[in-house]
């Protein structure tokens, strides 16, 4: 889709009620959903994060969307795709500003090039304990990413319209270092199979995107 078409359309989208909860579930693994029926998120005081769904126009106006795939290193996502986004610092005034500083040092955004269109349904992670709010951005007049190359392996650049296939909503079955084949709901973007927090977090957007586009 056109950018220019697509930003339009995006601003709809303030407006709108979030999904929330629902569409978490749809991309959820089961051990999640066990572990929310048996524990109160508050109960175990988690960490915060916020991170940013940005999207942009490539070189030809196409709209895209920017994950990035994490280093590997020792901690429950080494190696994972996710979004631009970290944990509050003390500098942060909310998370809106967490999650754009994040970006900036992440892929080398400035936080006054983002218009955040808007904030999403926090998603709680049990095996981090983190507790994470994600937002919409645009990038309307992208200059390149710069990555940062401590924390970033690669950017994952994905086309709205692969994000939007319903034929890359996949099934797969992992092992990771607190579970074994395991059996997930995924999205299969650029080659990349998405799963866990963050494939909830795009699951809740392809919902309200479904409303608008």
């Amino acid at each position: 889709m056109d950018f220019n078409e697509f930003y339009q359309l995006a601003l709809k989208l303030k407006n709108l009620p979030l999904p929330g909860t629902d569409s978490h579930n749809k991309m959820s693994p089961d051990l999640r959903i066990q572990w929310l029926k048996q524990n109160k998120v508050e109960d175990v005081n988690p960490k915060r994060a916020g991170v940013m769904a940005l999207f942009y126009p490539d070189v030809d106006q196409e709209t895209r969307l920017l994950l990035i795939l994490r280093k590997v290193y020792k901690g429950v996502h080494s190696n994972q795709i996710g979004f631009p986004g970290g944990k509050v610092e003390k500098i942060d005034k909310d998370l809106r500003d967490t999650a754009l500083r994040e970006t900036h040092e992440e892929v080398g955004v400035p936080p006054k090039e983002i218009e955040v269109i808007k904030g999403l349904s926090e998603v709680y992670i049990p095996p981090s304990n983190f507790l994470v709010k994600p937002y919409i951005g645009v990038y309307p007049q992208p200059k390149p990413f710069v990555k940062e190359e401590k924390e970033v392996e690669s950017l994952v650049e994905v086309y709205l319209k692969d994000f939007m296939d319903d034929s890359n909503h996949i099934q797969e079955i992992l092992s990771t270092s607190y579970a074994k084949n395991i059996n997930v709901p995924a999205f299969k973007l650029n080659g990349y199979t998405v799963w866990g927090a963050t494939a909830m977090m795009l699951s809740e957007i392809k919902e309200l995107l479904r409303q608008v586009l």
